[in-house]
C-alpha cells in the first residue's frame, strides 16, 4: 500500500469534510406539521454549529489554500472550541493537511488525538496501519511495529463495517474510499500474520491486500512467502507471486527473487519447463492475480517398481550397477526380477564394495550400494574359496575388489549371497569401476 493511496485516502476527508463546512451552519427550522398529516421519515440528523463565531473560525480555516495557514487555523479553532461538534471533522482534515504538508509526525499526532476522541475512526486508523508497517519494514522496531500495525489493522476492518458515507460523498467514491482501506487495513494483518508464520492468516489478509494493491511491492512479495511457507505449501499462488514479486522488485532484488521463486516452481513441477512463461504472463498481468484456470503441473516421481521396470528396458543386466541390480531384485515387478537374476545367477562377477563386517578369513560381509555405504548396512554376504592370508585381509570400511559367484537374494533387506569368492590383485586383472551411488526413490 503505498503512499500515494495513502493519501488519496486522506485527501478524500480533507474534500468530504471542506465540502460540508458550509452545511455545518445552522438550518433553517421546518414548518410546523399540519394537523393529521402524515409525516416522512425525518431526514438523518447533520452537524450544526449554533454559534456564529465558531462557524465562522471553522469555515475560515477549512477553506484556506495554503496548508500551513489551515494548520494554523484549524489548531487555534479546537484549542477555542474543545467541545466543537465539527470536532472530529476539523482533526481529520488537520491530519490530512500535516500529511500534505509531509509533516508525519504531526500526521500520527492528530491520528492518535482522533482515536481518542473517535476509537473507530477509519481514516486515523487506517493512518496508523500503514505507517507503522512502513517503519517495521524499514527495520524500525521491526516487531513492535508490525504487531501496533496489526492491531490498528483489525480495528479498522472492525469499524469500516459500520462506515457510513460521508455527507456529500458520491456512492462511487465512498466504495472506492472503502476498498482502499481495507487494503491497508489487510496489509497490516497479513504482514504481522506472516512474520508470527501464521500463514492462514497471512494468505487470506494479504491476498486481499493484493487484489487492491497488484502492484505494491511490499504486498506482493509477502504474499508470494506465505504461500511457498505455508505447510503445505501452495506453489501454484506462490509461484504466480513470486514472478509478479520480481517484476515489480527493485532492480537489485530481481535475480534474486526470480531465482527463489524459479527453485519453488522447479522442484514443484520437475524441472523449470515453464517458468519463464510464468513470469511473463505474471508481468502483463492488468489485475496482477493468477488468470482463471491458471495451474502448475506437479511432477510426480516414479515409484521404485517404475524405475525398475524403466531400467530393465534400457540397459542389459550386464551394464548395470550392483546398486540397479538391487533396485530391481527388491523393488522390481516379478517378471523384471526375473529377467535381472537369471542374467546373475551362477555367473562370476568381478566388483569393488566396501568391508562392512569381517566374520572370518572366509566370510566378509559387503556394501555395494550407496545407500547402504552410508548406512553401513552389508548387502553382500561373500564366501571365499580358501581363507584370505592375514598380509592381504582388509580392514573394516576399507574398499574391497574381489570376484565373486552369485548364489541366491533375499529381496528386504536385501542382501546377495556369493560364494567362490577372491580377492582381485592381479595387475593384469583391471580393477572394476566401484558401482555408482544409489539412492532410494522419493517416497510416494
Amino acid at each position: 500500500m503505498n503512499k500515494i493511496l495513502v493519501a488519496l485516502v486522506l485527501g478524500c476527508a480533507v474534500a468530504a469534510t471542506a465540502q460540508d463546512a458550509g452545511q455545518a451552519q445552522p438550518q433553517a427550522q421546518p414548518a410546523a406539521p399540519q394537523p393529521g398529516a402524515v409525516q416522512p421519515a425525518p431526514p438523518p440528523q447533520k452537524k450544526e454549529i449554533k454559534d456564529p463565531a465558531e462557524y465562522n473560525a471553522y469555515v475560515g480555516a477549512v477553506q484556506q489554500s495554503d496548508p500551513a495557514a489551515k494548520i494554523s487555523g484549524l489548531e487555534a479553532f479546537l484549542t477555542q472550541y474543545p467541545n466543537s461538534v465539527m470536532k472530529e471533522d476539523a482533526l481529520e482534515i488537520l491530519m490530512g493537511t500535516y500529511q500534505q504538508k509531509g509533516d508525519t509526525a504531526k500526521m500520527g499526532d492528530t491520528a492518535q488525538r482522533l482515536l481518542q476522541l473517535n476509537p473507530n475512526n477509519v481514516r486515523a486508523l487506517a493512518l496508523l496501519a500503514f505507517s507503522k508497517r512502513m517503519a517495521a519494514l524499514q527495520g524500525q522496531n521491526a516487531l513492535q511495529n508490525l504487531a501496533d500495525a496489526a492491531q490498528y489493522g483489525q480495528k479498522g476492518l472492525t469499524a469500516l463495517q459500520s462506515f457510513a458515507k460521508p455527507e456529500g460523498m458520491p456512492q462511487g467514491d465512498y466504495e472506492t474510499l472503502k476498498k482502499q482501506m481495507s487494503g491497508i487495513f489487510n496489509a497490516a494483518v497479513g504482514q504481522d500474520a506472516l512474520q508470527k508464520k501464521d500463514y492462514p492468516t497471512a494468505t487470506k489478509s494479504l491476498r486481499a491486500a493484493a487484489e487492491v494493491s497488484p502492484n505494491d511491492f511490499s504486498i506482493v512479495y509477502p504474499l508470494a512467502l506465505a504461500y511457498l511457507q505455508s505447510n503445505p505449501s501452495d506453489v501454484v499462488n506462490g509461484s504466480w507471486f513470486a514472478a509478479r514479486a520480481a517484476n515489480l522488485a527493485p532492480a537489485q532484488m530481481q535475480a534474486q527473487i526470480e531465482k527463489y521463486g524459479k527453485s519453488q516452481y522447479s522442484k514443484y513441477h520437475g524441472s523449470d519447463q515453464g517458468w519463464s512463461d510464468v513470469m511473463a504472463q505474471a508481468k502483463a498481468s492488468t489485475t496482477g492475480l493468477p488468470p482463471d484456470g491458471f495451474t502448475i503441473t506437479q511432477y510426480v516421481p516414479p515409484t521404485p517398481a517404475e524405475q525398475a521396470a524403466d531400467l530393465v528396458k534400457t540397459k542389459k543386466v550386464e551394464d548395470m550397477s550392483f546398486a540397479e541390480w538391487q533396485l530391481v531384485l527388491s523393488d522390481g515387478k516379478p517378471e523384471d526380477a526375473d529377467k535381472v537374476w537369471s542374467g546373475l545367477k551362477g555367473k562370476p562377477l568381478q566388483m569393488a564394495a566396501q568391508v562392512i563386517a569381517i566374520l572370518s578369513p572366509t566370510n566378509l560381509k559387503l556394501a555395494g550400494s550407496g545407500d547402504d555405504v552410508d548406512a553401513k548396512r552389508a548387502d553382500i554376504d561373500l564366501t571365499m574359496t580358501a581363507a584370505i592370508p592375514a598380509r592381504l585381509l582388509p580392514k573394516e570400511g576399507a574398499d574391497f575388489q574381489f570376484q565373486g559367484t552369485p548364489v541366491s537374494y533375499e529381496p528386504k533387506p536385501f542382501v546377495m549371497t556369493m560364494k567362490d569368492g577372491a580377492i582381485l590383485t592381479s595387475k593384469a586383472t583391471p580393477a572394476p569401476k566401484k558401482p555408482p551411488v544409489h539412492k532410494k526413490p522419493a517416497a510416494q
